[in-house]
């Protein structure tokens, strides 16, 4: 059976749940991977009030709809995030605006409980970020020093492994997306993440093709190199387009300016090869959910999620059990 193809919501969270339900059951989608902001979960109730998760249950049935993992990206943010500015204000209740500390023990509370309400609502895998408090030195200068940048994985491992205590506890797994602005943003910063906490299992990766893709790091290559840690997986597209005038830092312009040096894309209209990455998920024996998270500034995204959702059920498929050539060697 082909794995489930879910919707992230992330990007709909301006729509109520249930509009959201519908849409996606609509587009012909098997599940939604929940995000916790808008309306769609608040993690602080879900981790308490199990009738609140029983009727986000009975509205994904009502709607034909399963979930297998919620994701808490924006509060994962903030946990390691110098939270300096007032760019993840928004992030955040109205009390914790504008006060970096108070941001930060919210979001470790909110990651906290992230893992109490997947247990709540029967989903084993929580997606996020973590946040990095060297993100900023990426480029070494001022000049730094590796001292510098382990002082960044010891405060990662510092602020994450009480979180993780508690997904263990529970039996969740964390997904990291690796991504930049995060500790692990390619794979020498993924082994470098994994190394700084011990390797404890309760902390892997979503993978999404769509952030290595446009930093020219294989993302097939990252499958192989971490194939036990591969918890939850995004169909998400991007394409490169340099042609000399801009730079691949994209120049400080918004998503969909022409002069970017990348941006993303609806899956099969950028550049990333997903059919190779099928082929590898299927070699490691992947089986959960291929979640899109739908992205593309140039394109509807009603348009655009239905598009995925044919675009991703029709590349999906089971690894073959046996050798395509055996029958050739079969007695009659």
């Amino acid at each position: 059976m082909a794995r489930l193809i879910t919707l992230f919501t992330g990007q709909w969270a301006d729509l109520p749940f249930e509009t959201m339900c519908k849409k996606a059951s609509d587009f012909g989608y098997d599940g939604l991977e929940i995000a916790c902001w808008g309306d769609h979960l608040d993690v602080f109730k879900a981790a308490s009030d199990r009738v609140y998760c029983e009727k986000k249950l009975a509205t994904l049935k009502k709607h034909k709809l399963q979930v297998k993992a919620i994701s808490n990206h924006l509060a994962g943010q903030l946990v390691c995030d110098p939270d300096n500015d007032s760019r993840s204000d928004a992030f955040v209740p109205a009390e914790c605006k504008g006060n970096a500390e108070k941001k930060r023990t919210w979001a470790v509370e909110s990651m906290k409980n992230a893992a109490l309400a997947a247990k709540n609502l029967g989903v084993d895998t929580v997606c996020g970020f973590t946040g990095s408090s060297i993100w900023h030195m990426i480029y070494a200068f001022p000049p730094i020093t590796q001292k510098d940048i382990d002082k960044g994985y010891k405060y990662f491992a510092k602020m994450w492994n009480p979180i993780l205590d508690v997904y263990k506890r529970n039996k969740i797994k964390f997904a990291l997306e690796v991504h930049p602005t995060e500790i692990a943003f390619d794979i020498i910063t993924a082994k470098r993440a994994l190394k700084a906490i011990g390797n404890r299992k309760e902390f892997g990766f979503n993978f999404d093709p769509s952030h290595l893709h446009w930093q020219g790091v294989n993302p097939v290559r990252f499958i192989e190199e971490f194939p036990d840690r591969i918890y939850h997986v995004h169909i998400k597209d991007a394409i490169v387009t340099l042609n000399g005038y801009e730079g691949i830092l994209s120049s400080h312009l918004d998503f969909g300016a022409p002069n970017r040096g990348w941006d993303f894309r609806s899956p099969g209209r950028g550049t990333v090869n997903f059919e190779e990455i099928i082929r590898s998920l299927n070699r490691i024996n992947y089986q959960g959910p291929l979640s899109v998270e739908w992205e593309d500034s140039g394109m509807d995204r009603e348009h655009g999620a239905k598009e995925a959702y044919g675009f991703v059920r029709k590349l999906d498929f089971e690894p073959s059990r046996v050798g395509f050539d055996a029958a050739f060697s079969k007695e009659k």
